[in-house]
């Protein structure tokens, strides 16, 4: 069993995944602590570990009494630390003391129920493992039962992080068209916070952490990832004496939610995992996760796609669309999705957001026909919405006013000419869930990207809005879902701005960053790659120079940075010669060969700094290695000039496209010579190589 209680030890469970052991117990003070959380132990040995807590250690009235190895401290008692849980009971107690009262444990699942009695408050913190994977869910859920209880915090649990002498932390943050940038270095002494304030997962970080000292493929990775989707904080604290603790959750800094005597609010999963194979088997493990646990479809292959932004921008027409789709379907491509400037008065960003119905000078009858030419192609049909945002100028709004976030007698200040739709109000989730259902049933549409162009500002004075319109998001999506098995939803946030485990979770692709440069997005996908699986990263094609950076890259380097993920066109396809047109041909008809390795496949990061220097990607699925190389700046002449592949069976044989063969040890040890990584000559060398093991 998954989780099981330890013999000879009260109220202490063991939870096991196929590499790892998690043990915990509640202590007679009230407390939940960690024991142990590294690879997998034998049964025989979990007692062993079970209040072996280190003894002698220097005691000080000023030193807290080892809050750090809690899964939820709460702020009361001797705590000095970050606090999971924060309330405030009636006549502004702040002071929290829980007591453990009762477990419920079932094969893969342990709740645990504490009470604070005297103020009515009940905690439980769930845990659950899977039998396929080494991630353990956590969260928790508090309810006021006697009396009024107001939360100022609630995180989804601490993660305790065993001790080591120098612990090191990998996270991403950036900025709008440079999101997941990689960042390392020593974890200091004190408090290290990833946040997001924005209302969204935001540009500028991602909520996950992982913290050790480790090689790509070596050495203990402990991870942690909240699977939220609205503002959060992650918090790693490091003690002087080499303590490290992970607290993670959702909410809003200086906010508060009121509970009633009845009423709950549960947190959304915080997940943990720990390997020994470094940052690499770290994310094909978070990767498998998606894959088994998070995403909706995770068997399907994701269809090449293109998207008509680019190439058109608000200049929408029926007749212009129609010409993209038939040269996208000579391509070869197999959705097409019409963007922004289809709807209402929208004919630039000051207006039309909100009124959803076809512009009507530029499509007279519908969008009928446009879709129905686009299945005569061959094609699947896509839509780009922003069902969260509103224009002043829109009739929406101007019938609606209140519906947006605002405080009353403030100003309503707009972003992107836009302002956001207070999605914690049911009249604007039926209002939304209305017209994305009618579109989705008038034209059988088989997909759309639902953008979210806006940061909240001026949110009004229900701070659970923070939390609610989240939620609202999450329960649109859920039923359009289940009303329309069919389509499959992109999740969009002025590029990168959204993408988190809860937003995987309703959404098959997120698109990653608006920056498509292909120099720059190697960096982004990296990044990305870190915790999230290529199949579900959309990835452009677009023209040369790119519209955001002005670089000049070829159409060769362009298309095997795109290969590395789901893969897209969003190019003026008017523009294109003749020999481009056939090349991208050629590119997509690669594409579709190695897609299911490429989306399903266990990742491998070789090479350099991708972007800087050489760098490869490499996927192995089954009976198939697919190795997407590059050599951006070929007067570097560095070494290596061989390029080690990874994860292959040591003695099976590897057959190349030139009819070679291979021994896994020799491609693994030796090296493979790949051309875009020696030779001289122009910039932007890449190469896509194909491997078939031998029967």
């Amino acid at each position: 069993m998954p989780v099981v209680a330890v013999e000879g030890r009260p109220r202490t469970w063991a939870a096991h995944t196929p590499s790892s052991t998690y043990v915990l117990s509640a202590e007679e003070d009230g407390r939940v602590v960690q024991w142990y959380w590294g690879p997998r132990l034998p049964a025989a040995a979990v007692a062993e570990v079970a209040g072996d807590r280190v003894s002698g250690r220097f005691a000080s009235g000023f030193r807290p009494d080892d809050d750090l190895v809690e899964l939820l401290p709460v702020d009361g008692g001797r705590r000095w630390g970050v606090p999971s849980l924060q309330a405030v009971y009636e006549g502004g107690v702040r002071s929290v003391e829980l007591t453990f009262d009762s477990a419920e444990l079932t094969a893969g699942r342990l709740d645990l129920v504490l009470l604070d009695p005297e103020y009515g408050l009940r905690v439980v913190l769930h845990l659950r493992v899977h039998d396929d994977s080494d991630v353990i869910e956590r969260w928790v859920t508090a309810t006021a039962t006697t009396g009024p209880v107001r939360l100022l915090r609630l995180d989804s649990g601490s993660w305790p992080v065993p001790e080591s002498a120098d612990p090191v932390y990998l996270g991403v943050a950036g900025d709008w068209a440079l999101e997941t940038q990689p960042h390392r270095g020593p974890l200091p002494v004190g408090e290290t916070t990833f946040t997001s304030r924005t209302g969204t997962t935001s540009h500028t970080a991602n909520p996950w952490i992982m913290i050790g000292d480790a090689g790509e493929e070596h050495g203990r990775v402990y991870g942690v990832a909240l699977a939220w989707s609205g503002s959060w904080r992650l918090t790693a604290q490091r003690r002087a004496e080499g303590e490290v603790a992970v607290t993670a959750g959702f909410g809003h800094d200086g906010l508060a939610w009121d509970l009633a005597p009845g009423e709950s609010l549960e947190t959304p999963p915080a997940l943990g995992l720990v390997t020994d194979g470094g940052y690499g088997a770290a994310g094909r493990a978070w990767h498998d996760y998606a894959r088994r646990h998070v995403l909706p479809h995770p068997r399907e292959v994701r269809p090449v796609l293109y998207n008509s932004w680019e190439a058109t921008w608000f200049d929408v027409t029926e007749d212009g669309q129609l010409d993209l789709a038939r040269r996208a379907a000579e391509l070869g491509v197999e959705l097409f999705v019409v963007d922004d400037g289809w709807f209402g008065g929208r004919v630039d960003d000051r207006r039309g957001l909100g009124d959803w119905w076809p512009n009507p000078e530029r499509f007279p009858d519908g969008m009928g026909r446009l879709f129905d030419e686009v299945r005569k192609l061959g094609m699947r049909a896509g839509l780009w919405v922003e069902p969260e945002m509103v224009n002043p100028d829109s009739d929406l709004y101007r019938a609606h006013p209140d519906w947006v976030l605002h405080w009353p007698g403030r100003r309503r200040d707009t972003a992107r000419n836009q302002l956001v739709l207070n999605y914690a109000r049911p009249e604007v989730r039926e209002w939304a869930l209305g017209w994305l259902d009618r579109l989705a049933g008038d034209y059988r549409l088989d997909y759309f990207k639902w953008d979210m162009n806006r940061s909240f500002t001026q949110a009004g004075p229900d701070d659970l809005l923070w939390i609610e319109h989240t939620r609202g998001v999450y329960a649109i999506m859920d039923e359009l879902g289940a009303r329309h098995p069919g389509l499959r939803i992109e999740s969009c946030s002025g590029g990168g701005g959204r993408i988190d485990f809860g937003m995987l979770r309703r959404t098959d692709v997120v698109w990653t960053s608006d920056n498509t440069d292909a120099l720059e997005r190697q960096r982004i996908q990296q990044g990305y790659s870190h915790l999230y699986p290529a199949g579900a990263m959309s990835c452009w094609v677009t023209d040369s120079p790119n519209p955001i950076t002005g670089r000049r890259v070829p159409l060769r380097y362009r298309f095997h940075v795109a290969m590395a993920g789901a893969l897209g066109v969003g190019g003026n396809l008017g523009e294109w010669s003749a020999g481009e047109l056939a090349e991208a041909a050629a590119h997509i008809a690669a594409y579709k060969e190695i897609r299911p390795v490429v989306q399903h496949g266990r990742l491998y990061r070789l090479g350099g700094r991708p972007g800087a220097e050489r760098s490869a990607v490499q996927y192995v699925h089954e009976d198939r290695v697919v190795v997407l190389a590059y050599n951006p700046f070929t007067d570097r002449r560095q070494a290596p000039w061989r390029l080690r592949l990874a994860g292959l069976e040591p003695e099976a044989r590897y057959r190349d496209g030139d009819g070679r063969v291979w021994h896994g040890t020799t491609l693994m040890e030796h090296g493979l010579a790949v051309p875009s990584w020696w030779a001289s000559g122009d910039d932007y060398r890449s190469d896509l190589v194909v491997l078939t093991r031998e029967p």
